[in-house]
């Protein structure tokens, strides 16, 4: 007895022939329209087989003359109306040269020429307000975000970062802007999967999609779906999630627990020109070590040490002075008792401001993103440089008596940001803070807007001073999930833009990184900022850099508007 194939799968030939590649044909859900993901072809269910078959048509040719390409459909997510006219333009533009070859599509392709000559040029064709009719239902639609999210590799095996990242996604994702949802998990989470020996991440993706961070990513900002997390100490090659709630334990306070939702903060959306409310979920939670002595070790540094012990900050009064500001009326008097007893004592009555007193909140800011893998010329990766970098930071401001803190941060979408704690303000960085900093290792994604402001709101609630300081060790490489290009630039500076509006110094230090410095300016902006291969590069005009943090907070700045950050 033969067993006849689905009827959508006697097209798959055809779809292969066009497309130029392994591509399968299946029935999309009852009632969506005709598209493609990249690898199936999805027709209309209950269509009859020559309307399935002009289906197949076009969206084969759409993906054999590269029209649905990233760089073109990028530009797509989130618009559909710029979707649709880029459709109707390139599926006649395809269908046209595919006539010379193929009979069927002789049949259906107009009779009026092309109006484009390549993808991109229907691309700035349906961007502008000329008047283009809608393409025929048969054309089907552009699924930009399924696109951008197919899976590449399925049933890769769980890499030592995923295990370090300590955290897995569960349960339906909610719908994009630009289409429905699906449970896919994007195929751009799948890049820091690489085999051992593979080139670094972060240099991996700079390759990929070029120095100039994706400009023209327009869709930029959309949420990964991600139902409950779990944490995990191991985990097999076969090893799949149970979903289970978040639940971290030992903060500041013994016994203390971190709130299972963390704090929601909003984002800058550079193209609405808007904030979106409540976008990012940030998650504060200790990083849990054995204390190891053999690993706490700090880099001493006399040169940074001296430098910073220069930054003075707030006024100090020194009486019985010589010479001074103003007259020490207590000394005066007492000079006076003096001569009337038969002493000639010295005229120090005067009064003297200067500024020695320090006062001062750091919270160091370290990022533990997979981009940080990426090595120097002597092997050294960035995150290496980055994390020696804190330590020596930390052990020498808390020498000269100021209050420090230590974070890293990494995320995993918009919904996992997360900031491990290293070292709280309560505590002294002794050998079990040096362990924590030690076993920080590099995973995840680098959402650099979320983290500052989940690290603002932490200095600013918990630091104590009247001066504070957010000092980012990063390579200014912001890049997540629907979060690159201009898009995640413009939400890092607006982040920094806040917290120096509400009264707290950034300085951004990258060190060990390869990030150009225009592509810096573009994520820093005018905040404080400075990059070398090391930090004893940046030791000798430390006290400089400190200093221009923090003065410009006596200038006074308008508040930006930005909504209230929730806690849930």
């Amino acid at each position: 007895m033969t067993i006849e194939k689905p009827e959508p799968q006697r097209f798959r030939f055809l779809a292969q022939f066009l497309a130029g590649r392994p591509v399968d044909v299946t029935v999309a859900p009852a009632g969506e329209s005709a598209y493609t993901d990249g690898q199936v072809i999805f027709v209309s269910a209950g269509a009859g087989l020559q309307v399935q078959r002009r289906e197949v048509l076009v969206q084969s040719a759409l993906l054999g003359a590269g029209s649905l390409d990233g760089r073109y459909v990028k530009r797509l997510r989130a618009r559909p109306p710029l979707a649709r006219r880029y459709l109707a333009l390139e599926g006649h533009r395809v269908l046209s040269e595919v006539a010379q070859r193929v009979s069927l599509a002789a049949v259906v392709t107009p009779a009026a020429p092309p109006r484009s000559a390549s993808s991109e040029e229907s691309l700035e064709l349906a961007a502008k307000r000329t008047e283009i009719e809608p393409p025929p239902t048969w054309y089907g639609t552009i699924r930009p975000s399924k696109l951008i999210r197919a899976q590449r590799d399925p049933g890769s095996r769980a890499t030592e970062a995923d295990v370090r990242m300590n955290v897995e996604h569960t349960g339906p994702s909610e719908a994009d802007e630009d289409d429905d949802g699906s449970g896919e998990k994007s195929w751009i989470l799948k890049l820091f999967e690489a085999p051992a020996g593979m080139q670094g991440p972060g240099d991996f993706l700079r390759k990929m999609f070029g120095t100039s961070r994706s400009s023209d990513s327009e869709g930029a900002g959309a949420e990964m779906g991600v139902g409950s997390m779990r944490r995990t100490s191991r985990a097999g090659a076969t090893a799949r999630p149970v979903p289970t709630p978040i639940r971290f334990t030992g903060t500041d306070s013994p016994g203390a627990g971190i709130a299972v939702g963390g704090a929601l903060h909003p984002e800058w959306d550079v193209f609405g020109d808007r904030y979106r409310e409540d976008w990012c979920r940030v998650v504060d939670f200790p990083v849990t070590a054995a204390v190891d002595v053999a690993v706490a070790g700090v880099v001493r540094d006399a040169v940074l040490r001296r430098r910073l012990a220069r930054v003075g900050l707030g006024p100090m009064v020194l009486r019985a002075r010589a010479d001074g500001d103003d007259v020490d009326t207590e000394a005066l008097t007492g000079m006076f008792v003096d001569l009337r007893s038969g002493y000639s004592p010295p005229e120090h009555v005067y009064t003297e401001r200067r500024k020695l007193a320090r006062n001062l909140g750091v919270l160091i800011l370290v990022d533990a993103s997979g981009s940080g893998t990426d090595a120097d010329g002597d092997g050294l990766a960035v995150h290496e440089h980055q994390r020696r970098a804190a330590a020596t930071l930390a052990a020498t401001l808390e020498e000269l008596g100021d209050r420090v803190a230590v974070y890293g941060f990494r995320s995993q979408g918009r919904r996992a940001v997360h900031l491990p704690v290293v070292k709280t303000f309560g505590e002294r960085f002794g050998a079990a803070g040096r362990t924590r900093l030690a076993q920080l290792h590099p995973s995840g994604y680098t959402r650099l807007g979320a983290g500052i402001r989940g690290a603002g709101e932490i200095l600013k609630a918990r630091a104590g001073t009247p001066h504070r300081l957010l000092l980012v060790l990063s390579d200014g490489f912001p890049y997540d999930d629907g979060y690159e290009g201009r898009y995640a630039e413009a939400d890092a500076r607006k982040a920094l833009e806040e917290l120096r509006a509400d009264g707290v110094g950034c300085l951004c230090l990258s060190i060990g990184g390869t990030t150009e410095p225009a592509a810096l300016q573009r994520v820093f902006g005018s905040a404080s900022h400075a990059a070398a291969a090391t930090l004893a590069e940046l030791s000798p005009r430390m006290d400089e850099l400190f200093r221009t943090a923090l003065h410009e907070l006596a200038a006074p700045r308008p508040a930006p508007r930005r909504p209230a950050i929730s806690s849930t």
